[in-house]
């Protein structure tokens, strides 16, 4: 085994065994037919300036001291390529997205392998040892392999993060978009605000909405700071209304309205009726995407009635029942649904005495309701008991249980 940290500051001689100086950097190329990169060229420090040597000019990489094959003036310096890689500028000591772990870790050294007659980086340590490594203590660090873990992520399983220097690796970005917009979030939360924002330009619009819906308001803001208006309101049209609702209200006022004018119509008139109350009553809690249907609509009838509007509403477990006002007449859920005959009226399975909260009620109003009548979601209705939306128990019990936490709760009503 090889490492990075072994190689820096090494002296490098000519074909003659003179001092030209030491290793200052290591280049890397990727190749199609190669998952890794292989080391292309060294960049050799010397008293007043540093020079790219192409690898096919270096005798052998891995000695006490490198040769070179010829003397340093018979040599062309090397020409880099815009995406290949400077191993100790762009790779060490920056933040890594590890996709496999799901978690942002720091690159603490890089493990080398030999194929054949070329040099390929094989290995991410993001580990404790590599630390020592880099140190001088290789000795120590071979004698504590076997008790602590390496720490080692395979180069094919981490994702670069932008830092001051431009990326110039290529890599699959599929890996970041198949993760758990949950697990999206939480590395969002590890890293700095530039470097996250940059993370969400890989995100196609509905990952970007429901990440975006894990984290708080205030942060979800600094993160779109730099987003174009047109692609907020994209974003925002993918969230539930309240989510959306949440983020405009930490924006400015002026580009709060401006992001309104841009998204569809029905999606903003749902957005400003929640804008209407204050964040911390049923109002402003509810969220408008909700299924209700008739009492006189058979069994059959609602189940074709949710495969149609399935993705539409924010909870499928309760279907509210009104009459042709609006009016809340009763409830029902999945289970009675199920368990009701084909061609049953809705009137006849369905729970008359709904537990409500009006618009104007608490956010602590609504989370005893819930507590109390142990349900997964309260209707919120207005003083003549026209259904406008619903509370959801996590959004209702965030006064209770740090939102951190109530992230994680699991949703299992969607």
């Amino acid at each position: 085994m090889y490492y990075i940290s072994e190689l820096i500051g090494k002296t490098v001689t000519d074909v003659d065994g003179r001092k030209i100086g030491s290793i200052k950097d290591l280049l890397a190329a990727h190749y199609e037919k190669m998952p890794y990169p292989k080391i292309v060229a060294l960049d050799i420090a010397q008293r007043r300036r540093s020079t790219l040597v192409a690898m096919s000019d270096v005798a052998v990489l891995i000695a006490p001291a490198i040769p070179l094959k010829k003397r340093l003036e018979d040599i062309k310096p090397y020409q880099p390529k815009p995406d290949e890689i400077y191993l100790v500028r762009d790779v060490l000591d920056k933040q890594i997205i590890d996709t496999n772990g799901v978690r942002v870790v720091r690159v603490n050294d890089l493990e080398l392998t030999r194929v054949e007659d070329s040099i390929y980086i094989a290995n991410v340590d993001v580990g404790s040892l590599g630390l020592l490594r880099r140190l001088g203590l290789s000795g120590i660090t071979r004698k504590l392999a076997k008790r602590y873990p390496s720490g080692m992520i395979s180069w094919g399983d981490v994702e670069l993060i932008a830092g001051d220097q431009p990326i110039r690796l290529k890599v699959p970005g599929e890996k970041i978009t198949e993760l758990h917009p949950a697990d999206l979030a939480e590395i969002l939360s590890d890293l700095s605000r530039p470097d996250g924002s940059k993370l969400l330009e890989k995100l196609d619009v509905k990952t970007l909405a429901e990440t975006l819906e894990e984290v708080e308001p205030d942060f979800q803001a600094s993160l779109i700071e730099q987003m174009s208006n047109e692609r907020v309101a994209d974003v925002l049209e993918e969230m539930a209304p309240d989510e959306a609702a949440d983020l405009l209200a930490e924006l400015p006022e002026d580009r709060s309205a401006e992001l309104l004018k841009l998204m569809e119509d029905e999606d903003a008139e749902d957005v400003r009726k929640l804008l209407r109350y204050e964040e911390d009553t049923a109002g402003g809690l509810m969220n408008t995407e909700f299924i209700s249907v008739p009492a006189e609509m058979t069994s059959d009838q609602v189940i074709q009635v949710l495969r149609k509007n399935a993705e539409e509403a924010e909870t499928m477990y309760y279907i509210y029942v009104t009459d042709k006002e609006g009016h809340l007449v009763g409830v029902f859920s999945l289970r009675d649904l199920v368990l009701a005959q084909p061609g049953t009226p809705v009137s006849e399975f369905m729970e008359k005495r709904v537990v409500t909260v009006n618009l104007k009620d608490s956010q602590e109003d609504c989370a005893q309701v819930i507590s109390k009548y142990n349900l997964i979601a309260v209707p919120v209705v207005d003083d003549e008991k026209r259904i406008q939306g619903i509370v959801a128990a996590d959004d209702a019990l965030d006064h209770i249980i740090p939102t951190a936490w109530k992230k994680r709760l699991p949703r299992f009503y969607h």
